[in-house]
C-alpha cells in the first residue's frame, strides 16, 4: 500500500514558513541541495528543477502531491501547476477553479487520501505543506521526513495547526548537513 508521507522543512520553533509564505529564511547549503536534488528531486517545484538541470529526471519516491490552498496559491499567478512532473491535488472549500493539470478536491481530505493510498500501483504520496491540512490528515501520515533547520522564525505557519490529538512517531534514522540541518525519518508508532 502507498504511503502518505509529510516531507516538510520546519524552524527550530515549528513553523514551516513565515506569515507571509516566506521559506528562503532557511539556511541551505549545496551539500543539503545537492542531497535533496539526488534523493528527492520530484519535491523540487517544476519551475526550479529546469534551473537546477532536473528537468526529466524521473521522479524516485513520490508520484502524487497533495497540498492545501495555501501551499498551491503561494506558487504565485504565474505558477498554476507547481508541480507538474507529479499528479497533484489541491484540497480546499474556497477555490473554484484550478489549472487543468491540477485535480481541485473539494471534500474530505482524508477520503482523497485513502482513494489514493488503495491505488494498486504507483510511489508514495507527497504532502506537501499545510499546516491546516497536514493537521487535518494527521490519522493518515504514515511517515514524516523532517528537514529541520537551526532558525528560529518567531511566527508563521505552523507545522500542525489543528486540535489538540497527540500522536506517537518513532524515529527511524537522521541525516545532519554542513549548513547545521537535519533530516530525520519519522515512522508511525
Amino acid at each position: 500500500m502507498r504511503k502518505l508521507v509529510y516531507y516538510i522543512g520546519v524552524s527550530l520553533d515549528g513553523y514551516i514558513a513565515g506569515l507571509n509564505d516566506e521559506v528562503d529564511f532557511y539556511p541551505l547549503s549545496d551539500q543539503m541541495i545537492g542531497w535533496i536534488n539526488e534523493r528527492y528531486p520530484e519535491t523540487v517545484p517544476t519551475h526550479i528543477q529546469k534551473l537546477a538541470g532536473l528537468e526529466g529526471v524521473p521522479n524516485k519516491v513520490f508520484d502524487t502531491l497533495v497540498m492545501g490552498r495555501g501551499t498551491y496559491e503561494a506558487a504565485g499567478e504565474s505558477i498554476t501547476s507547481p508541480y507538474s512532473h507529479l499528479r497533484q491535488y489541491v484540497v480546499s472549500s474556497t477555490l473554484t477553479t484550478v489549472d487543468p493539470t491540477v485535480r481541485l478536491e473539494t471534500g474530505d481530505p482524508i477520503e482523497l487520501v485513502r482513494r489514493l493510498k488503495a491505488e494498486d500501483t504507483g510511489l508514495d504520496i507527497y504532502l506537501c505543506g499545510g499546516g491546516k491540512l497536514a493537521a487535518s490528515l494527521l490519522p493518515e501520515i504514515d511517515e514524516i521526513i523532517l528537514k529541520s533547520y537551526p532558525v528560529v522564525a518567531g511566527a508563521g505557519i505552523p507545522m500542525f495547526s489543528g486540535e489538540f490529538r497527540p500522536t506517537l512517531f518513532t524515529p527511524a534514522r537522521r541525516e545532519s548537513f554542513d549548513n547545521g540541518a537535519q533530516v530525520t525519518w519519522f515512522t508511525r508508532a
